[in-house]
């Protein structure tokens, strides 16, 4: 992974690997019938080689991909 590259969330505040993010926006997530619902809380975030996108697990979904733009720093 590139270190160089920053990632920020809807508020423009920085992210790093293991850092836990809040859901600005209900997400229904592809592929399942779950919706991940506003004000969900995220932990143990992985940044990936894109900086609009992080890794995450939650308790409904494994291994799921999200974009930084529906999140904020919780």
């Amino acid at each position: 992974m590139a270190e160089d590259v920053i990632v920020k969330d809807s508020n423009g505040s920085q992210l790093h690997d293991g850092d836990s993010v809040m859901l600005i926006k209900d997400l229904k997530v592809k592929g399942t019938s779950e919706t991940l619902k506003r004000g969900t809380l995220v932990k143990g975030i992985r940044l990936t080689d894109n900086p609009g996108e992080i890794e995450c697990n939650t308790k409904q979904v494994k291994g799921l991909v999200l974009k930084t733009e529906f999140l904020k720093k919780a």
